[in-house]
């Protein structure tokens, strides 16, 4: 199994580059607005928005990636971890990194005591729902995304 750790700074250009093939691959590209800087910003910056856990090859080389962070639910009155991305480059998957990925990321919930973790999937990607109600996912039809976009 390759290497999963916690991102560190110079790892944001490869993040960014894999952010913008998942966004190619959801057919949403044009709205991608974060660059390199900015995700290191969020990551990394004083006060940071996120978290993200990188998968690295055996040269060091990153192709995958799970960004997420802390959220609060009022009725549990506990944390929750909120994962905004998860991703494994084309050329990786079939290998059990996105299990193992998610499996982390889930861990991590646990260890921080949080009541849950939440996630999107689009309603079309049938391989990512699949994978992650084997994973012991379940997908809430009742509720719907809403948004105000700046």
């Amino acid at each position: 199994m390759s290497n999963i750790r916690p991102a560190r700074p110079h790892d944001c250009e490869a993040i960014h580059d894999l952010i913008l093939e998942l966004a190619a691959f959801e057919h949403l590209t044009s709205q991608v607005k974060a660059d390199a800087e900015s995700l290191r910003h969020a990551l990394f910056g004083d006060r940071p928005l996120a978290e993200a856990l990188v998968v690295e090859d055996e040269r060091g080389a990153l192709f995958a990636y799970a960004i997420f962070f802390q959220t609060y639910s009022t009725f549990t009155g506990k944390a929750s971890l909120y994962l905004e991305d998860i991703y494994v480059h084309p050329d990786s998957r079939n290998r059990g990194t996105g299990k193992a990925l998610l499996e982390h990321v889930l861990a991590l919930a646990k260890a921080r005591d949080c009541a849950r973790c939440d996630w999107l999937v689009l309603d079309w990607n049938d391989n990512a729902i699949r994978f992650y109600e084997t994973m012991g996912a379940s997908l809430h039809r009742e509720w719907r995304l809403a948004r105000v976009t700046f």
